[in-house]
């Protein structure tokens, strides 16, 4: 049974809402000093120097490694080579708010994933939770006209954005179904850093390869200052290491059904975030989409008595 919510925990689950809505704000401030895929690639070298110290003893598992990459390669190209770079991509034409409210329509994909590959039935309340969320996201798209709607002209960064969130929602149900070598006593006995660790050696390689064709295909200096190196420090230690810590201690306490309440502060968190370091005030749209995604977590996370 799942402990009640303390405001420690309550803390811990608002950490990573916070930290993810930065990671947001941030590529979007740099858009012009670091081409997208080469911050991706810089964001996880780093990061996964930094973790070394707690996730490297799975370096000398690497009989286990071998036997599981096909799984790992997969986990670190959907979580951290694709989902990220296609964030830091999507950023380039769209805002923070609106890339965080797209990236609430994560309900709808996961159903449709677990649906289609999976065999799960989705409920009712699931249903409508998604119905509902979804209708957040086209109010956001649609930018709040009827008439955009009619002829709706979509950025390259809500796009791009739809798809981010399609290939995290794949990786998710990766985490939660897992192959035969993950589960149970054939599951290697490693702890959260090391397993992630595990994940990052791939998805580093991966983001390398795409921030490389990047070079090639659209050549684009970084602009080296003090707040570039500070914005790289950020993005590998705050949402990279330091949210995902603080996700899997929340999650394990209280269960997912409560802490998806706390993910969807996200969109709330790039809102004042925007709006303070960018000049990019919410509008009445934004608002709009919230409470529907607001809406669409309430329904179907509430248990019919």
């Amino acid at each position: 049974m799942n402990a009640a919510l303390t405001p420690r925990i309550a803390i811990l689950l608002t950490l990573p809402p916070l930290l993810w809505a930065g990671n947001a704000v941030v590529g979007r401030a740099l858009v012009g000093s670091v081409p997208p895929l080469a911050l991706n690639g810089l964001r996880w070298s780093l990061a996964l120097v930094l973790l070394l110290p707690l996730g490297g003893r799975v370096l000398r598992d690497r009989a286990a490694i071998a036997a599981r990459w096909k799984h790992l390669a997969l986990l670190g190209l959907l979580g951290v080579g694709s989902y990220n770079a296609l964030q830091y991509m999507a950023v380039q034409t769209s805002t923070p708010l609106n890339i965080t409210l797209i990236a609430a329509s994560a309900p709808v994909w996961m159903l449709l994933i677990g649906l289609l590959f999976h065999g799960e039935r989705p409920g009712a309340r699931a249903i409508a939770g998604a119905v509902l969320s979804l209708a957040g996201v086209t109010l956001v798209i649609s930018r709040g006209s009827l008439e955009t709607l009619r002829h709706v002209h979509l950025v390259p960064g809500d796009l791009l954005m739809l798809l981010a969130i399609a290939l995290w929602s794949a990786y998710s149900w990766m985490l939660a179904r897992p192959p035969a070598s993950m589960r149970g006593e054939a599951r290697p006995s490693w702890n959260w850093a090391e397993f992630l660790f595990a994940q990052m050696l791939f998805g580093t390689a991966w983001a390398g390869i795409l921030a490389g064709v990047e070079t090639v295909a659209a050549p684009a200096p970084i602009v080296w200052s003090p707040g570039v190196l500070l914005a790289l420090a950020y993005v590998a230690v705050g949402p990279s290491l330091i949210a995902y810590r603080c996700w899997g201690l929340g999650v394990a306490t209280v269960g997912p059904a409560i802490a998806a309440f706390f993910s969807n502060l996200t969109p709330v968190f790039a809102a004042l975030l925007s709006a303070a370091l960018l000049g990019e005030a919410p509008r009445g749209y934004h608002l709009g989409a919230f409470a529907l995604i607001a809406a669409g977590i309430v329904v179907s996370s509430t248990r019919r008595r």
